[in-house]
């Protein structure tokens, strides 16, 4: 990618205009996209990254990938927890965080279940939200992914997940664990009360567990 190529996507992103004064690529509209980066908010680095990404998969879908591997294993050696995919920097968190929330969205979205994979997509998207974290969204829809996967399994398109635990054939007393899960999101997430804080690490614990219970239910051949 030249320097002008670069700068284009960085001043889109940016909302600045390009320095009518700099011509060559060397070194001028090289420095320009530098400084550019270098003077601009962390969380729009992130937005010149996934627009970086963008240009580059329709010119060079090697160069493309390469760049991901690249920006992630600045991200994983530099102790970010952030990571580049499907074209957005999203939050990475822990290694189980990471394998909990790819598996659950594949498994639902190749078993039909679209509707609990949106949620569990639009979960992510709130924890990755720049620059804070939606953290009550995120346990939102991870709860609402679960309770889409609950009714889809026993029929019951109406119910709550609250009203569904105790007919999801989970181990006892995992089917209370699940019902204080509901619980913990409806006090924490839904009815926030002035306050009550809730972390990223806590809504990351919530995502995980709701990844598992969603997989473990598609798992058990409910369908």
């Amino acid at each position: 990618m030249t320097p002008k190529h670069m700068r284009w996507s960085v001043c889109e992103v940016l909302l600045v205009s390009p320095d009518s004064n700099n011509w060559s690529d060397y070194p001028n509209v090289w420095d320009e996209v530098h400084c550019l980066i270098s003077e601009c908010p962390w969380y729009k680095v992130c937005e010149i990254a996934e627009a970086l990404y963008s240009r580059l998969t329709k010119t060079d879908p090697n160069r493309a990938h390469k760049f991901v591997n690249r920006l992630n294993q600045f991200f994983c050696e530099n102790g970010i927890t952030w990571e580049l995919r499907g074209g957005h920097v999203v939050f990475r968190g822990s290694e189980v965080f990471t394998k909990s929330t790819e598996k659950a969205i594949v498994a639902l979205s190749e078993t039909g279940r679209t509707r609990a994979a949106n949620e569990m997509q639009e979960a992510l998207r709130d924890i990755s939200r720049r620059p804070q974290p939606d953290i009550t969204g995120a346990i939102q829809h991870a709860m609402g992914a679960l309770e889409a996967t609950a009714r889809d399994v026993t029929g019951q398109s109406n119910d709550t997940l609250g009203q569904l635990t105790s007919e999801l054939s989970l181990p006892k007393p995992l089917d209370k664990a699940v019902d204080k899960l509901w619980g913990y999101a409806s006090d924490r997430a839904r009815h926030i009360r002035e306050g009550q804080t809730v972390d990223t690490a806590e809504s990351e614990m919530v995502v995980i567990v709701a990844c598992a219970v969603c997989t473990f239910l598609m798992g058990r051949g409910q369908s």
